[in-house]
């Protein structure tokens, strides 16, 4: 005849929280075991991919874990990925580049709109070309 268990919490229900595990005792008994929820690896904020070099963890365990096992160093380490970082470095100084040859455009043309006779618009005096005496 098999052996009976018996919960050793109240909760009687088959829910996420309430998983058990048999396991025997040294005498021979059978029991029921409570493990905890897997923690969960964070994930990354453009990709969602699972960060790699991060330890998973509870979010209770995760505040007694010190700072290595859960940041990578690196920008933004600990939120995105590599690939997402990179990413994000090549797009901001395209963006700066951008507005430095629109920046450039703009004063070209202002010199080639203003007039020879000296009475048009008056340049901006980063842009002013003088003359060598």
């Amino acid at each position: 005849m098999v052996q009976r268990l018996t919960l050793r919490r109240r909760l009687s229900y088959n829910t996420n929280s309430n998983r058990r595990k048999i396991s025997k005792t040294p005498g021979g008994k059978l029991v029921y075991l409570y493990p905890k929820k897997p923690g969960s690896v964070p994930k990354c904020g453009d990709c969602k991919l699972k960060l790699r070099g991060i330890t998973p963890a509870r979010p209770r365990e995760l505040s007694a874990l010190s700072k290595r096992h859960k940041t990578v160093t690196r920008t933004y380490g600990g939120s995105r990925c590599g690939k997402c970082v990179r990413s994000r470095i090549i797009r901001a100084f395209l963006i700066e580049e951008q507005k430095i040859v629109a920046k450039l455009r703009k004063a070209q043309s202002s010199l080639e709109d203003a007039p020879k006779n000296g009475f048009g618009k008056k340049m901006s005096a980063s842009f002013r070309i003088r003359k060598p005496k």
